[in-house]
């Protein structure tokens, strides 16, 4: 059992390592669902309890998920087999993780298949022009059209076995490491744009001063489930899935610095995403609280009205598939 761990592929280097680990993290959770479900439950309140719940459950959550891949050198198909003692039955739970993944992958490659066919929509210039209504009708008209959908859908899949058919370092070591520090720039830079948007201040008020009253009236039991239920969602624990990237720990490295890094940039990504989407709903009439579509319907504005929005939207939905293709 150990030649065969020792035998396995490892990462290049630590960075690898980390931006690989917070590709899993960092994803649709971060910029596409953290703005509209902090839209929901009243903006910046939402958000002091949900950094409190990642502190509180996400964090240790991750170390614990990192500390059983290090030990038992495995996933979660079979790391509690290895680390049981004999006669138990914790193996059993690997079956949540094993159907838990298969579940995750198919929400998560539907819609990294919408944000390769927005990548299409941008690259094309059928969103260039289009004002918040037509906007909108783009989106509505993809759901509409299941046949499209899938075609995207399987284009995902194909992308996602072709990087993984690499092997770790050539593959996705290489690729995450290029693309998550793409995406990084490119989302500080439509942070920055967003917030300079006409009307924006609305947005960052909205964002970052506590809004009490949403609360109360939509309940403080539901604000803090959601907020509970995404710091699980955003950093990708619960599932076993950070037990994959804990097997491929070193022992020179601290367990509970590595989850430092992969939370703290993960928050970042979360937040900045925030920035970018708020300030933009109240800067074009869009309902901060508009759901899931709020990604795509929010954005192709922002891009209408940037100098090289087109290939700076192309750009943003390009790298936004490789955060859904990465997790």
């Amino acid at each position: 059992m150990q030649n065969e761990v020792k035998e396995r592929e490892k990462f290049g280097s630590r960075l690898g390592f980390i931006l690989v680990s917070a590709g899993c993290a960092v994803g649709l959770g971060n910029v596409w669902k953290f703005p509209y479900i902090c839209g929901e439950n009243g903006g910046a309140a939402f958000v002091l309890i949900y950094l409190v719940f990642l502190a509180m459950l996400g964090f240790p959550i991750l170390c614990a998920e990192f500390a059983i891949g290090r030990g038992s050198g495995k996933g979660a198909a079979r790391a509690f087999e290895v680390l049981e003692s004999k006669g138990s039955k914790w193996h059993y739970f690997k079956w949540v993780s094993v159907v838990g993944s298969y579940i995750l992958m198919a929400f998560y490659t539907m819609v990294a298949g919408w944000m390769l066919y927005y990548a299409w929509l941008e690259a094309s210039g059928k969103m260039t022009g289009l004002d918040s209504e037509k906007v909108s009708a783009k989106f509505a008209s993809m759901l509409g059209n299941p046949g499209n959908m899938t075609i995207w859908t399987i284009v995902a899949v194909v992308l996602s076995f072709g990087v993984c058919a690499l092997g770790l370092q050539n593959g996705i070591e290489k690729v995450t490491k290029v693309m998550m520090s793409l995406l990084i720039i490119l989302i500080i830079v439509l942070a920055v744009h967003s917030v300079v948007l006409p009307n924006a201040s609305s947005g960052i008020k909205f964002y970052m001063v506590p809004n009490l009253d949403t609360i109360r009236s939509r309940g403080l039991g539901p604000v803090i489930f959601d907020a509970m239920t995404h710091a699980f969602f955003t950093l990708s624990v619960g599932i076993g899935a950070m037990e994959i990237f804990g097997s491929y720990l070193k022992k020179d490295r601290t367990i509970g610095g590595e989850a430092v890094n992969i939370v703290v940039l993960d928050t970042f990504v979360a937040l900045m995403a925030g920035f970018i989407i708020i300030p933009a709903c109240f800067a074009y009439g869009v309902q901060p609280d508009a759901g899931p579509s709020l990604l795509f319907k929010t954005l192709p504005n922002v891009f209408n009205h940037m100098a090289g929005g087109r290939i700076w939207g192309t750009a943003f939905f390009v790298f936004m598939s490789f955060a859904a293709l990465s997790t």
